[in-house]
């Protein structure tokens, strides 16, 4: 197989997937709420054994869950890829017991796992974390515990379970750190289950000085909230007052978290242009189909020239990021040292490529794309935030062009 056709198999897969996706997915994605996890919409992912691929499977097949999902039902694509960057941190750094203990629940689509990077002074530039992890002086943890978890009525916990009592748990063995500060706009905050934290451990060392946690959502001084975002997947807020965290929780080394953080971001920037390919599709389709019908002017919109010219840009366009996005996911699975920047150009090229087919195809329907309800409507809402998390665009452009520059001078 190589970057440029997909074998017969993986193509009959995709179409399952998107089948999928549109039965049985599709309507319990329907009966979520904006804003909150669908619970049952991830358990649905768990029983279809899709939540388990994301740790047995290669990037590109990564990138070809997400392409057919995002295609059918959006939301069920973006509840599977929120697992997959929770957790993958936990699959690919933890230790068997952190492994053993959420892994399982995360496949099973029980447990809900949470990506905690951004801050509000932090977001593309993740060097500049200031969340403290801060040694605990007196090493005793659970007594101050028992007391910060008298003071959390608003825990993630509580936002998590709408029926069950609320059960502050301290780690096991006393608090090396306590974590002090805040994140946000954090996928599937406050209700995922646990959050892979990045901390600053050695103040004033850059990248180098950062620390990457599992922190369990019941852990007493963490609270949370929603944020009222453009997108209809959770987003919201964490607030880590004085959170005790012991060495058993860090996920690869101490101050060596940007590793961590950077290795799971090389893995989904190219399946994040795999889920704007699948948007860009959907939206290409959705205008062949209406041009095809729709009478303007003695004939059909897609006799008119300038019409027919724009549909062919969007799909020149959308076939050019697939090619990039499958040959960034190739290079990954290769283990290619080039995959920094072969992962920032597909999330670049695709990204900003559904931005433009979703737009043209609103502009090629006209008003009937822009009511509520309408799929058009619903895609030009999930298209825009794929240019900015993971990495914005610019920050891309930032990413190849050091890359460019490191390969001509060791030439």
């Amino acid at each position: 197989m190589t970057a440029f056709s997909l074998e017969p198999a993986q193509l009959a897969w995709c179409a399952e997937l998107r089948t999928l996706a549109a039965e049985r997915l599709h309507p319990l994605a329907d009966k979520g709420e904006p804003g909150h996890v669908n619970r049952a919409l991830v358990a649905e992912l768990g029983s279809l054994s899709l939540l388990g691929r994301l740790f047995t499977s290669g990037a590109l097949d990564l990138c070809l869950m997400r392409e057919s999902l995002a295609y059918a039902c959006t939301e069920a694509e973006t509840a599977l890829a929120l697992q997959g960057l929770g957790a993958h941190p936990v699959h690919a750094y933890g230790t068997e017991a952190q492994r053993a203990r959420w892994l399982p629940r995360v496949t099973a689509g029980t447990a809900i796992a949470a990506f905690a990077l951004s801050e509000p002074g932090a977001g593309s530039d993740a060097a500049a974390l200031e969340l403290r992890a801060e040694a605990d002086a007196s090493r005793t943890g659970r007594s101050s515990d028992t007391a910060q978890a008298g003071r959390s009525s608003d825990t993630a916990q509580a936002a998590r379970s709408s029926d069950a009592p609320v059960l502050a748990a301290a780690p096991d063995g006393p608090a090396r750190w306590r974590l002090t500060g805040e994140k946000c706009w954090i996928s599937n905050a406050p209700e995922a289950d646990f959050y892979t934290v990045f901390a600053r451990t050695t103040p004033g060392a850059g990248a180098r000085g950062v620390t990457a946690f599992l922190v369990p959502a019941d852990r007493p001084g963490l609270t949370g909230r929603g944020l009222d975002m453009l997108s209809p997947h959770p987003i919201g807020a964490l607030d880590f007052d004085a959170v005790p965290v012991t060495a058993d929780d860090v996920l690869g080394e101490a101050d060596r978290g940007f590793r961590v953080a950077m290795g799971t971001l090389n893995l989904f920037r190219p399946s994040v242009g795999a889920f704007a390919v699948g948007m860009a599709q959907a939206a290409l389709d959705a205008t062949l189909a209406h041009t095809a019908g729709r009478d303007a002017f003695g004939g059909k919109l897609r006799d008119l020239q300038a019409v027919s010219h724009q549909v062919a840009e969007m799909a020149l366009r959308t076939e050019a990021a697939r090619l990039m996005v499958h040959a960034a996911a190739s290079a990954y699975d290769a283990d290619d040292p080039d995959v920094p920047r072969r992962s920032a150009m597909a999330k670049l090229l695709a990204t900003e490529t559904a931005q433009y087919v979703v737009d043209t195809a609103v502009q090629l329907h006209g008003a009937r794309a822009l009511q509520r309800g309408h799929l058009l409507e619903h895609l030009y809402r999930e298209v825009r935030a794929p240019r900015i998390y993971e990495g914005a665009s610019e920050v891309q452009r930032g990413i190849i062009a050091k890359e460019l520059y490191a390969r001509q001078e060791a030439r």
